[in-house]
């Protein structure tokens, strides 16, 4: 047995400008902030002598190889992102970034948001494009039904409101 694990799939490119701003605002925060502070508390640490038994130098290399890994991932990641900053030509299809309310057999409601991988969880009702949800209403209209295959059974849903924000919004 090898350890040997295939990389993961990256998810969709897709983001909205929002996402896409929070995404470079972390990246800053990372590079230009919390890096050279960590910098040079390393240094600052390494200064003291015996670096073996010195936990705050082996905190700040930990710290700052999750910087570097982290910084790498944001980075790889902006390169191919594609902004979805204007509604579909066909506004009553649900598309990425469309605000989707649904309701179940029940007669409850819950409206979820379409985004990209790297946003959905900034948002509670915010999914990814990637999720079984998410793909299930692509390109589905008002008073279509879905059915979802969930570790408890199947669920269906009818959609009953798709929404597009303005390009500026950042709301939810």
């Amino acid at each position: 047995m090898t350890r040997y694990r295939p990389p993961a799939r990256s998810g969709s490119k897709y983001i909205t400008p929002a996402g896409l701003r929070r995404l470079r605002d972390e990246l800053d925060q990372l590079w230009r902030v919390e890096r050279p502070e960590v910098t040079r508390a390393v240094a600052e640490a390494a200064a003291q002598g015996d670096r073996s038994e010195n936990a705050e130098y082996t905190y700040g290399k930990r710290r700052l190889r999750e910087i570097d890994r982290r910084v790498r991932f944001l980075r790889k990641r902006l390169e191919g992102m594609v902004v979805v900053n204007a509604p579909p030509a066909d506004p009553r299809r649900v598309y990425f970034g469309a605000w989707v309310t649904l309701e179940d057999e029940d007669g409850n409601e819950r409206r979820h948001r379409i985004t990209g991988p790297d946003e959905f969880d900034l948002a509670p009702a915010w999914i990814s494009v990637d999720s079984p949800l998410a793909r299930a209403l692509l390109g589905k209209r008002v008073d279509d039904e879905i059915s979802v295959e969930l570790a408890g059974g199947t669920q269906r849903w009818v959609i009953t409101a798709i929404e597009y924000e303005a390009a500026e919004a950042d709301g939810g």
